[in-house]
């Protein structure tokens, strides 16, 4: 692996810490390279139940490196976050700008520091934001906020972060980190791993879908999961008042995935 991504794994866990603490962990094609296989392992390895991802002090990721031509660090991650199959926790424990906050806006969590800059201000160097930004930012604080920030290029803090629904957390920025831990650990001891993997895929496919739809799903899944390896162990150790001892597959058992498509419409002239 890369020095600019250290990845270690225990207990269920994979921590993938941004490490170029020099450059406020400023993202570089070798950096996108490495966090795309370290990606890739934690979507196929069962043993890895969740992921936290974040930076080495003093920020997370101060955006790009501009030595570099800005398409080649635009974070096009393969796969990016919201496709690994397991929950994946950005402990935002520093600054987050431009594609560093695109990075953690690909999360399914987020704990922020609380008086670290965040921003996407691309539109102040004359290109757009990237990484998924449009598609992610709207959805989790709503169109109007959304604008405020992708169109003024203005930075905000954590505080703001958390009033907007951006963050899941607000913290001290040591407190982080831990504070991600710990929700990891309890998803890697606690949580199903397959309906945790179905859950996930559906609440961020889900937002494309028609509400008749979602619960097509939903039925669907759950009698998916009702024949899986770990299908009747929850209820089981919930009767015998035991720790669920859950040994089903996500890559062995995830089932052929469809979602229902959507019209075509038409591009931009």
């Amino acid at each position: 692996m890369s020095s600019e991504l250290h990845v270690d794994v225990s207990g269920g866990v994979a921590v993938l810490t941004l490490n170029r603490p020099a450059q406020q962990n400023a993202m570089t094609p070798t950096m996108t390279e490495a966090l795309s296989a370290a990606l890739h392992r934690c979507d196929i390895e069962d043993a890895i139940r969740a992921v936290v991802l974040t930076g080495t002090p003093p920020a997370f990721c101060a955006g790009a490196d501009l030595s570099h031509r800005v398409g080649e660090v635009s974070a096009t991650l393969d796969p990016p976050p919201w496709r690994v199959r397991k929950p994946v926790i950005a402990a935002v424990n520093g600054h987050a700008v431009g594609i560093g906050l695109a990075l953690a806006l690909q999360c399914d969590l987020r704990y922020m520091a609380r008086d670290a800059v965040y921003g996407l201000n691309q539109v102040r160097r004359a290109v757009l934001a990237d990484g998924y930004a449009h598609w992610t930012l709207p959805r989790l604080v709503g169109m109007a906020n959304a604008a405020d920030i992708m169109l003024t290029g203005r930075t905000f803090d954590g505080e703001e972060a958390k009033a907007m629904g951006l963050a899941n957390g607000c913290l001290h920025a040591g407190e982080v980190l831990p504070t991600a831990m710990s929700v990891a650990h309890d998803i890697a001891g606690g949580s199903a791993p397959l309906p945790a993997a179905l859950s996930k895929r559906l609440l961020w496919e889900g937002l494309g879908m028609t509400q008749e739809a979602v619960g097509r799903m939903e039925t669907e899944l759950n009698g998916y999961v009702a024949q899986s390896i770990d299908g009747g162990e929850g209820m089981a150790a919930f009767r015998d008042r035991r720790p669920p001892r859950w040994t089903g597959s996500i890559s062995g058992e995830w089932p052929a995935w469809e979602v229902p498509s959507e019209p075509q419409r038409p591009g931009l002239d």
